[in-house]
């Protein structure tokens, strides 16, 4: 069992900048970001795969948000910018034992407890 633990949420005004980090205690062939915003479903943000080559992001987020990874240290990052006061949720990093399709959150096998981030207006 992979433990994911996030990190770098916290309150920032419209247009600044976050970089969320997601530390593993194992390998995951793809890492995900997920938000869950209050009264909403839990929406898909950005994937990377184990290379670090391939990525998806939501078409929401695309521009302003770059995921990255150093598989030296298990760590996938998510620099956000110019962000917005609908960024606000809980933002969750998952994990797979193997490729799967990115977006869908059914097939992650591992979740971390998610950190907050909230955007002022």
């Amino acid at each position: 069992q992979v433990q994911l633990v996030e990190s770098g949420g916290g309150l920032v005004q419209a247009g600044g900048s976050l970089r969320l980090s997601c530390e593993a205690s194992g390998l995951t062939y793809v890492t995900g970001w997920f938000r869950q915003a209050p009264g909403k479903e839990r929406e898909f943000v950005a994937a990377i795969y184990w290379s670090g080559i391939t990525t998806y992001y939501a078409d929401s987020v695309k521009g302003r948000v770059t995921i990255s990874r150093d598989n030296a240290k298990n760590t996938v990052y998510l620099q956000m910018n110019s962000l917005k006061p609908e960024d606000t949720a809980v933002y969750y990093c998952a994990g797979t034992r193997g490729y799967i399709s990115p977006l869908a959150s059914a097939l992650y096998d591992y979740w971390g407890q998610g950190t907050q981030v909230t955007v002022s207006s």
